[in-house]
């Protein structure tokens, strides 16, 4: 059996002490941006650190009351679904690129439930693990805001309209009424008079903005053959949603709609397997709009007319106002642009109208 091997040493404040030729006080000092030591010798000291890998430790960080140097992000969503979700893959690359700028480390955890993410919270608070939090999916009902501003634990919710009950709390928010209405705008000036949304987990607040839209604009319209179906984000339920109001059990008198409106990339690109095995053409029978664009929507056929947005700027402008608030800075609400509807093969003229 080869011998075990040692660990390997990390450098430490007197090694770079030994060899910039200083004492250890005046490595600490320099080190710690602290008077005491002249502008060469913190250069001096500074460059011996860099060339050695000393990096300062998270435990004596926290001693220090210099915090963890870590954030948080919770996501109660199950956990099957998020594989093939283009979406959070995306946004969690641009919430890494602004924290490996700072050299911020991110500590991610999977729950079941609210309840759970809460109690997650609870914990890295009173452990001091974190020095703030990223939170996602907001719901229509949230009890994680108050829990937060309660911890005094600084936080950036994404997804959530501006929120003035929690002035402590940053938002990043993307106007999903304003993205919804364009669908619905686009697909009517079409000839489409009966839509479905495949939306999706019913609860969280960006579903419910969509639903509100939908019903608005179709009100505003006159359609009275549209409405909203709730699922898990998944490409089972997607596609069992979509044979189900294919085979007219959802709007009225029996017929299909002519439109359906996908709340991600994974269920159209199911939904429109499942269109097909039910012998529709898509879009001759049926024009498909998924939310949010990926390579996904361009590797099946037809390829899929789609709500784009840059989702990973979405992740960096989330993280920038975190570290913002780390920094000190106020609590602000930010906005990002409104998706795009980039239309492609999927959508198309009503072809059943008057039917």
């Amino acid at each position: 059996m080869p011998a075990k091997r040692s660990p390997a040493r990390r450098p430490t404040m007197k090694d770079i002490a030994q060899r910039a030729g200083v004492s250890e006080s005046a490595v600490s000092f320099a080190l710690n941006d602290r008077p005491g030591v002249s502008e060469i010798t913190r250069d001096r000291v500074r460059r011996v650190a860099e060339q050695l890998g000393w990096r300062p430790s998270t435990a004596a960080r926290q001693l220090s009351g210099e915090g963890t140097a870590t954030v948080g992000l919770v996501l109660a969503r199950p956990a099957d679904t998020l594989g093939v979700d283009s979406f959070f893959l995306q946004l969690i690359s641009g919430i890494q690129e602004v924290l490996a700028e700072r050299h911020l480390g991110l500590l991610f955890q999977v729950v079941e439930d609210v309840d759970d993410e809460c109690a997650v919270y609870r914990r890295w608070w009173a452990e001091h693990r974190v020095d703030g939090v990223l939170v996602v999916d907001p719901r229509t009902d949230d009890a994680r805001p108050d829990l937060l501003d309660e911890l005094g634990l600084p936080a950036v919710v994404i997804g959530g309209a501006p929120d003035a009950r929690h002035p402590g709390l940053s938002t990043v928010w993307a106007d999903d009424a304003g993205a919804m209405a364009s669908v619905v705008g686009r697909l009517y000036e079409l000839g489409h008079r009966r839509i479905v949304h495949i939306a999706g987990l019913p609860g969280l607040a960006h579903t419910e903005r969509r639903i509100r839209t939908l019903r608005a604009e179709a009100d505003r319209r006159g359609l009275a053959e549209v409405c909203s179906v709730t699922t898990d984000y998944s490409d089972a339920e997607g596609a069992a949603v979509t044979r189900r109001v294919l085979e007219g059990g959802v709007l009225g008198g029996g017929a299909p709609p002519t439109a359906l409106v996908y709340d991600n990339d994974v269920m159209a690109v199911a939904g429109v397997a499942a269109a097909t095995e039910l012998g529709f053409s898509v879009p001759g029978d049926v024009s498909v709009v998924a939310w949010e664009d990926s390579a996904l929507c361009r590797m099946v056929k037809p390829w899929l007319s789609a709500l784009s947005r840059d989702t990973v700027a979405f992740g960096r402008t989330a993280a920038a106002e975190l570290t913002s608030l780390l920094d000190g800075g106020p609590a602000r609400a930010v906005g990002v642009p409104v998706p795009g509807l980039i239309e492609r093969d999927s959508t198309g003229p009503c072809g059943a109208c008057g039917a």
